[in-house]
């Protein structure tokens, strides 16, 4: 879920002038606890659609389902057989469009009144797509790979797109990390830390976190992440992550273009941002006040070309927030506000000041700024689009 940015009227970028500061317009970070929440759950390729508008679905409940072709093998028929290509088709047992079993003979050559015999097994289970005499090559398709879309969320369907899939309605907390790994998962959550500013340390996971969506505070240690994925923990949350250390534990540089693919034992979601960092207290507060309810997490991360945030989805029956757009009014001064790109990845502060001039960057590219009281007292100066609102 995203959030849209806002174009300024041009009577605003006027005011702005004469004001001499400008509203700012960017996405943010949620973190809400109660929000009508939809989930669009659309199939790769067209399929079938197995719910109708108005049902009620778990989180693992298919909604939708497709096939798509298996992976082709060639089969080097006449060369087994010892055979030239086009005499391959006397000695073949079936044709195409039959469907064979792993093992199964294709082809079969006999001499010598039977003291010499040759057969050609099918190398998988699958269906003969081509027979060629000219290269004398059979090709088996493998069996259809079946695809399978379940809701995420526990709720009512209230959409279907034909053959392509379902949007699942729900209401519950709505929270969003600025970086996370790894997939889809659902568990209860549990609370492993007393505060906010605790790091997360390899004692505080134990047995009865397996399959659990697990709470930190300010980090999370290599040692904590290698046990979490040793109990089979579902998740974990936590304000920050040393890079070094998740470089080292996923075996691979990552970075914040696209993530979610990993597979790493659970999913990792980070409400702040690289090192230690205490994770927000409202969203802890949050977090701490559902322990023992599922959450439904996913740490899929695009920064680039259409933002996706990691986010923990905490089904509830609250009452919903009744509440007009945050971002109607923009940035002000003293807007709260998340730093999303280097050199202050992740730092968070308040909007001190929106200058209207154009004001020339290291790269020498002229971009509107805004300086940042960040909370250590210090002024940054940013790019406007490097920076985004929290929404609490």
């Amino acid at each position: 879920m995203t959030t849209k940015k806002h174009e300024a009227p041009k009577s605003e970028k006027n005011d702005d002038k004469e004001s001499g500061e400008a509203h700012a317009y960017t996405p943010g970070l949620k973190v809400k606890r109660a929000l009508t929440i939809e989930k669009l759950r659309r199939l790769p390729i067209p399929g079938e659609v197995l719910h109708k508008v108005g049902e009620k679905v778990n989180y693992d409940t298919k909604v939708a389902r497709t096939e798509i072709s298996g992976e082709p093998e060639i089969v080097k028929v006449a060369m087994v057989l010892g055979v030239e290509a086009e005499d391959m088709m006397r000695f073949m047992l079936k044709k195409v469009g039959d469907k064979v079993k792993m093992g199964e003979n294709i082809a079969f050559y006999s001499a010598l009144w039977g003291l010499i015999k040759k057969n050609v097994p099918s190398p998988k289970d699958g269906v003969i797509e081509s027979i060629s005499e000219v290269t004398g090559q059979v090709i088996v398709r493998g069996q259809p790979i079946p695809i399978e879309v379940e809701a995420y969320l526990p709720g009512t369907i209230v959409n279907v797109i034909p053959r392509g899939g379902a949007v699942i309605q729900t209401h519950g907390a709505f929270i969003q990390g600025i970086f996370g790994i790894g997939g889809e998962v659902h568990g209860e959550i549990k609370v492993v830390v007393s505060g906010n500013d605790e790091v997360v340390s390899p004692e505080k996971i134990g047995p009865d976190c397996k399959g659990k969506v697990l709470i930190g505070g300010s980090l999370v240690t290599l040692d904590a992440m290698k046990k979490a994925a040793e109990v089979g923990a579902s998740a974990l949350v936590v304000g920050g992550v040393r890079h070094q250390d998740l470089t080292t534990f996923t075996g691979q540089e990552i970075g914040v273009a696209i993530t979610g693919q990993e597979e790493v034992g659970f999913t990792l979601i980070i409400t702040e941002g690289f090192g230690k960092m205490n994770m927000s207290a409202t969203t802890f507060k949050l977090l701490k006040s559902f322990e023992g309810y599922l959450a439904c997490v996913n740490g899929a991360t695009q920064i680039r070309a259409g933002v996706l945030r990691p986010e923990i989805i905490i089904p509830h029956e609250e009452k919903v927030e009744e509440k007009g757009d945050t971002f109607a009014m923009g940035m002000v001064p003293g807007t709260p506000v998340r730093i999303i790109r280097q050199p202050y990845f992740g730092a968070i502060g308040v909007v001190d000041s929106l200058p209207v001039e154009l004001q020339a960057m290291e790269s020498e590219s002229m971009v509107r700024v805004l300086t940042v009281k960040l909370h250590d007292g210090s002024i940054a100066t940013v790019p406007r689009a490097n920076v985004e609102i929290i929404e609490e």
